[in-house]
């Protein structure tokens, strides 16, 4: 009996998974015009571009406050969050600059094909973006791709 008992309290201790070491973030980073959704449901989220003119990416940053999640009436509210500056960069490190969000939570930047490291754009032609900041203490980064369209 007592093997038994032991038995089950071995079956109830706490392991550790060695695949997932991640800490939820602490915002929410919504891409700007993104097709489909471009607040969290894709993992990388594609924004349009003419290959003819500039490429504009933008960005909202919202804290979800949550002290409403049990109460149907009022849910989880987005805070948007303001003066935080976020870092965009493409996926191999070239900084593309350091953006800070204004009242509304949106930071957005402007930048040729050719500064985005793509010297003849045409339909198809992507960039992949990182968008990184720090908010209380705790790092996040959203993934983006910009694409080329005519």
């Amino acid at each position: 009996m007592a093997l038994l008992a032991l038995g089950s309290l071995a079956g109830c201790m706490k392991k550790d998974d060695p695949f997932i070491d991640r800490v939820a973030a602490p915002v929410l980073v919504v891409i700007d015009n993104a097709t489909g959704d471009g607040g969290g449901l894709t993992a990388e989220p594609v924004v349009s571009q003419k290959v003819t003119g500039p490429v504009v990416m933008g960005v909202r940053i919202y804290e979800l406050d949550k002290s409403g999640i049990l109460d149907n009436k009022v849910g989880i509210d987005s805070i948007p969050v303001t003066s935080l500056t976020v870092r965009l960069t493409t996926r191999d490190g070239k900084a593309l600059g350091d953006l800070k969000t204004d009242g509304t939570g949106k930071a957005s930047l402007t930048k040729t094909w050719a500064e985005l490291g793509v010297t003849a754009p045409r339909a198809g032609s992507s960039v992949q973006l990182t968008w990184s900041g720090e908010y209380k203490g705790q790092a996040f980064s959203r993934l983006s791709r910009v694409q080329g369209v005519n």
